[in-house]
């Protein structure tokens, strides 16, 4: 918009005819000889347009403030001289204003922008980091799994609980409250767990312990929380 606005400032500045550009002093040795038939002298930038007795335009630029020798030269000659000063546009009154004003606004909407980002960082700091992987993908199952055999068939119960959860609740079952697997790194805790959705055929959640530390004191407790809220929308998983 500012690049537009300047565009048609300059372009209404420009004469609108085409004239050919000579010296101030080729001026005054023309009208000085008499071949200038007519002056036209901008008050504001100084410019001169005048023309020889062909009818040809040319164009100068002289002082603001004509000295009384150069007055008196034009007074003397044959040529009709005109003193002219425009008016501004309203494009060049009001743009010099204009700009300071959108450039503070474009400020201070960038530093509005920037608080509401950081803001929502503080909001989501509590967040819980887990990642859901959808049944609709291939997931894993207990073929995947190698060994385990005393595993595998003690939380199968939970692969039919999680597979047919109202034939459970007739008989008053319900679904343990956790199952803990304990075991070094890299021994297929997580890959079981995700054979147990894989199983079962719901979403599962996976997070790392390291994702609860925080500097903030109770941002891990709200992580967890927000875990299990996540956990409970999805119904099954």
């Amino acid at each position: 918009m500012g690049l537009l606005a300047s565009v048609l400032v300059f372009s209404s500045m420009l004469p609108s005819e085409s004239s050919e550009r000579v010296s101030y002093d080729q001026f005054l040795d023309d009208v000085a000889a008499g071949s200038v038939t007519e002056v036209r002298i901008d008050n504001r930038s100084g410019r001169i347009d005048f023309h020889d007795a062909d009818g040809i335009r040319f164009t100068t630029t002289g002082p603001l403030e004509l000295s009384g020798d150069d007055r008196a030269l034009l007074a003397g000659s044959q040529a009709a001289v005109e003193f002219n000063t425009p008016e501004p546009g309203i494009l060049q009154t009001w743009l010099p204003m204009l700009l300071p004003i959108s450039l503070l606004i474009l400020f201070f909407w960038w530093i509005n922008r920037r608080a509401q980002g950081q803001m929502g960082s503080m909001m989501s700091i509590g967040r819980s980091r887990a990642k859901t992987y959808s049944s609709e993908l291939p997931g894993t199952t207990f073929d995947d799994v190698a060994g385990y055999v005393g595993v595998k068939q003690e939380i199968r119960e939970v692969v039919d609980f999680l597979k047919d959860t109202e034939k459970f609740a007739e008989i008053g079952a319900r679904v343990p409250k956790g199952i803990l697997l304990v075991g070094p790194p890299g021994t297929g805790k997580t890959l079981i767990a995700r054979a147990v959705a894989g199983e079962a055929g719901v979403p599962f959640l996976s997070v790392t312990g390291s994702d609860f530390m925080e500097m903030f004191v109770g941002v891990g407790a709200s992580r967890v929380r927000d875990l299990f809220e996540s956990a409970r929308k999805m119904g099954r998983a």
